[in-house]
């Protein structure tokens, strides 16, 4: 089903009929475009709503467009061949007679059929004018047909704040508007409540001073099913990426554990707040060997499709075995939401020294009900050692003691707040850890070959029971 909100006399079917090849080129060039190297077979229109209708001036359309794509080839998959699923993206297209040339990177094409004949269409983030506009949409509250433009009241939100693209994401865009707040648009969009909105939300009423307070968001009401289209959000300006500073730390020669530490209490510090604000269930047995036959069955097909992670699979298993026979016993342990995709690059610190954690959006390749199901914290904590392998392996030599030494750090101020060492859980700490290992090996292999050594090193270490993390 698709719903439009457009002129009199203009339907969705022509619309997309005089956009189809224009998207079909430029989509698959964008960084967050899923389904590189695949060819668009299809196109349907979710919504389409005229936030600014085109004039002889400008214009802004905002899109949610359904793409299809053909089979994966089963050597890619490492199983049989499915087809790509039909994402959902989220498009703001520009419309201009002439386009000026500030704007010429932006270009997406010349419409020569349909409605929009004549006119010309480029990203529309691109354009202050109508990047401004968003912000005065979120600020007014507005509603445009089917979009919610929503905002926390006791937000300030200025009428002035020049906004420019922020060039570094992948799977979202973001603008960030006069070093006061940035918005990120999420490209790829699955209906149902977004953690990166969900989390910090509650962890605001929590008074968690670790994760930055959404000021406004944008929503779409599509068929019955609500979409979190973008939230804006304090920027933390003077930062330091968490990634970048570990990696100049690191070719300076300098110790990176004082750091590693804090970071460790901000986790568990943000651990704390969601326990407050969410329930949180306990894992008995039957859950255990849920989780550990998801481990070996992801294992399993990533050993398919890379053959280098074949020698090491049989060993590899054994730890999820452990998992699932301890699940056995009398152990229990608690899950409850988590960051879901923690690494370096996903947290920023101040020039204060205090961390903040952001992007709560979990694994965009997992499903979104399976991002929002409580789970055990150490899967975080597993996630950021491996954060500090990765960092440690990037260059040459490899610097393993430095990385040894922010795992240690980093578990030893996670305990100082949590109260509990995630190493006083071994067999728990190296599942979850391998389980990273093995998505970091099926990533690589698939998108950068030449990192492939990096999480290969881990695999190898894992799978002759290399030494971990001891506490302290």
């Amino acid at each position: 089903m698709s719903e439009a909100v457009t002129r009199p006399g203009i339907t969705t079917d022509a619309l997309l009929a005089s956009l189809d090849p224009l998207l079909r080129a430029w989509l698959p060039r964008q960084r967050w475009f899923a389904g590189k190297g695949h060819p668009i077979t299809d196109f349907t229109l979710v919504a389409a709503t005229e936030l600014l209708p085109p004039t002889s001036e400008l214009g802004l359309l905002h899109l949610l467009v359904r793409v299809r794509q053909p089979q994966v080839p089963a050597q890619v998959t490492g199983g049989a061949a499915p087809a790509l699923p039909a994402d959902c993206y989220q498009l703001l297209l520009g419309v201009r007679r002439e386009l000026p040339p500030r704007l010429a990177p932006a270009l997406i094409g010349h419409v020569t059929r349909g409605p929009l004949a004549g006119f010309t269409v480029y990203e529309a983030m691109h354009d202050a004018r109508m990047s401004a506009f968003l912000l005065e949409a979120l600020r007014m509250q507005a509603r445009v047909g089917k979009l919610r433009f929503e905002r926390d009241p006791r937000k300030d939100i200025g009428d002035d704040l020049a906004p420019r693209v922020l060039a570094a994401e992948q799977s979202n865009s973001s603008l960030v508007y006069g070093d006061t707040f940035i918005l990120k648009l999420f490209r790829r969009i699955v209906p149902g409540v977004n953690p990166d909105l969900e989390l910090p939300l509650m962890l605001a009423r929590e008074g968690c001073a670790q994760v930055p307070a959404p000021a406004a968001w944008l929503l779409a009401d599509v068929a019955d099913d609500l979409n979190v289209l973008g939230v804006l959000q304090p920027y933390l300006k003077g930062t330091a990426d968490g990634w970048e500073m570990a990696l100049r730390e690191l070719a300076a020669g300098r110790d990176f554990s004082g750091e590693a530490r804090a970071l460790g209490r901000a986790t568990a510090d943000v651990h704390l707040a969601l326990a407050r604000a969410l329930p949180t269930v306990t894992l008995g047995r039957a859950q255990m060997e849920l989780i550990a036959e998801g481990m070996a069955e992801r294992l399993d097909a990533a050993a398919k499709a890379v053959p280098a992670l074949q020698p090491y699979a049989a060993a590899l298993r054994t730890t999820f075995e452990a998992l699932a026979d301890l699940g056995r016993g009398e152990a229990r342990w608690t899950a409850q939401r988590i960051h879901g995709d923690l690494h370096l690059g996903q947290c920023l610190r101040s020039p204060a020294g205090e961390w903040s954690l952001i992007d709560f959006e979990g694994e965009p390749s997992r499903a979104l009900s399976e991002r929002r199901m409580p789970q055990p914290p150490v899967r975080d904590v597993a996630g950021m050692l491996r954060s500090f392998d990765y960092a440690a392996r990037s260059r040459e030599p490899w610097a393993t003691d430095w990385a040894g030494d922010c795992r240690a750090a980093y578990c030893t101020g996670y305990a100082e707040v949590s109260g509990r060492d995630p190493r006083m859980d071994p067999v728990l700490l190296r599942a979850y850890e391998t389980d990273k290992a093995v998505y970091e090996v099926l990533y690589e292999a698939r998108h950068r070959p030449d990192w492939l050594p990096v999480p290969l090193a881990a695999i190898k270490r894992l799978a002759t029971n290399g030494p971990a993390t001891e506490p302290h």
